[in-house]
């Protein structure tokens, strides 16, 4: 059977999501879905080994055979840019310790993926969420959901019919030329 295990992950240094799906025969099965919460942690340092060990726990534990990750995003205070960084850091290292590849997605990418909508708000998401996969969730951070969203994403994004122009085709006429029956 042609399975894969998709590690999404919503970098933080005081929350980290991550979830877990399963694309079973093309087919995407929820498996999982938490959060490290590091709010009470003072120390840095201390903080990107938790995010390291539990990431290398979720990736050990389900077998992963690849991850998506949350890429930061532009933001006023470049303080938090350099700490989400350092958050992925610890998340993508866990990963290539266990031969896992790793790619990233911008959080509008995955929202519009899962919504249509690269403006929707984390409860829209959460909501495509659970209709996409048949389950409920208990979204009692959502940056669980998020993280779902960030492997959901990643599915779509390497199973799809764009799948050629996202892997490093580079253009739409490079997916034309190598997919002349997708073409009217």
């Amino acid at each position: 059977m042609d399975k894969k295990t998709i590690i999404g992950i919503d970098p933080g240094t005081n929350l980290l999501g991550f979830g877990v799906v399963d694309v079973v025969a093309g087919k995407p099965q929820y498996v999982d879905m938490g959060v490290l919460d590091l709010r009470k942690e003072p120390d840095a340092y201390t903080k990107l080994r938790q995010i390291y060990d539990t990431v290398s726990e979720v990736c050990r534990s389900y077998h992963a055979t690849e991850m998506a990750l949350e890429s930061p995003f532009y933001g006023k205070n470049a303080q938090v840019i350099l700490k989400l960084g350092r958050a992925q850091g610890a998340a993508m290292i866990a990963a290539l310790e266990f031969g896992i590849p790793v790619t990233e997605y911008a959080p509008r990418e995955a929202k519009q993926a899962i919504t249509g909508n690269g403006a929707a708000s984390k409860e829209q998401v959460c909501m495509m969420l659970e209709k996409t996969l048949g389950v409920r969730l208990e979204a009692h951070h959502l940056d669980a959901t998020d993280a779902l969203a960030i492997a959901l994403c990643h599915h779509y994004a390497t199973s799809g019919p764009l799948s050629a122009v996202r892997k490093g085709g580079g253009s739409w006429e490079k997916f034309i030329q190598a997919h002349p029956d997708r073409v009217k």
